[in-house]
């Protein structure tokens, strides 16, 4: 066999996986993209056939629609707030069953990781009874510490309703990126803990200055993966919950996107609001990388 017929029998059983890849992400992805780009310039309710051209003014009304602010707004404070809270208790976990040598450690990570394996419906209508004013179990627990039954609407208030979304979608997170974590910090070699403890270092030292290099990588990658999930996928238990309530105060871009296209038959503005969606991941995935690519160099 020649080295031309050898060349060639390479690049067709590396287009053969390259292919075929490439016509889902086409079909999947970029057409519905460059689809919803072009349903953003029209006036158009998506229940029928007739469409008006408008150019950017459902872009334009965006720019003085109160609620899209809002939404920009609820859809970032859910982005940091479960990096935080995600990433501090996974952490904290991983590091805590990897390290210390707890006996039930595969116990402890199957309980853990049992939210990931749940659907996120139920993960938001198990939230709500727990926040339900009569029967809920936080009411129920605070009632033990007070002389009357405690009747608060957790999901009822309009400047503090978004933060009760909060604990749900954290606790539906800290399995999956404990078990990353404990997967990078076990191909740490155990040499360089040993080293680090005959020097004297404490457990804090070696996992500033050992476990947190080590496992950069696999925290970067978390972060982008929450920061990319919260803005395209808070949807669900927004919706589930609060349905964007009360008063618009939990609305994030994706239920906001839902309500004005299936809701309120406004396809076009619903468009703009979904190629919104995909410039802001855009944008703050390339912000953070570059944030955390500064953060490595600093701590190497």
């Amino acid at each position: 066999m020649n080295s031309g017929t050898a060349r060639w029998q390479r690049n067709v059983f590396i287009a053969s996986f390259i292919i075929p890849t490439l016509v889902f992400f086409v079909v999947f992805t970029i057409y519905p993209v460059l689809q919803g780009l072009y349903y953003s310039f029209y006036d158009w309710s998506g229940m029928s056939n007739k469409k008006k051209f408008i150019g950017f003014d459902n872009f334009k009304e965006m720019f003085h629609d109160p609620i899209i602010w809002r939404a920009i707004g609820n859809d970032y404070f859910l982005v940091a707030g479960k990096v935080i809270g995600i990433m501090v208790i996974a952490t904290f976990f991983a590091v805590a069953l990897t390290r210390f040598g707890f006996k039930l450690a595969g116990f402890f990570r199957s309980i853990f990781f049992i939210p990931n394996v749940i659907s996120v419906v139920v993960i938001g209508v198990l939230w709500n009874f727990i926040y339900n004013p009569q029967i809920g179990f936080l009411n129920a627990f605070l009632s033990l510490f007070t002389k009357e039954q405690v009747t608060i609407t957790w999901l009822g208030f309009t400047e503090h309703t978004i933060w009760m979304l909060l604990p749900p979608a954290i606790w539906a997170g800290i399995g999956f990126y404990m078990i990353l974590l404990i997967a990078a910090i076990q191909n740490v070699p155990a040499s360089y803990y040993e080293a680090a403890s005959i020097e004297g270092a404490s457990q804090w030292k070696q996992f500033r200055n050992i476990t947190m290099p080590l496992v950069w990588e696999q925290i970067k990658v978390s972060i982008l993966n929450i920061m990319m999930t919260t803005l395209n996928g808070s949807f669900v238990i927004v919706w589930i919950m609060t349905e964007g309530g009360p008063d618009n105060s939990t609305q994030v871009m994706g239920s906001y996107l839902y309500q004005m296209a299936f809701r309120q038959y406004h396809f076009g503005y619903g468009a703009s609001i979904g190629f919104v969606i995909l410039v802001l991941s855009l944008i703050t995935t390339i912000i953070l990388q570059r944030l955390m690519r500064h953060e490595a160099v600093e701590m190497s």
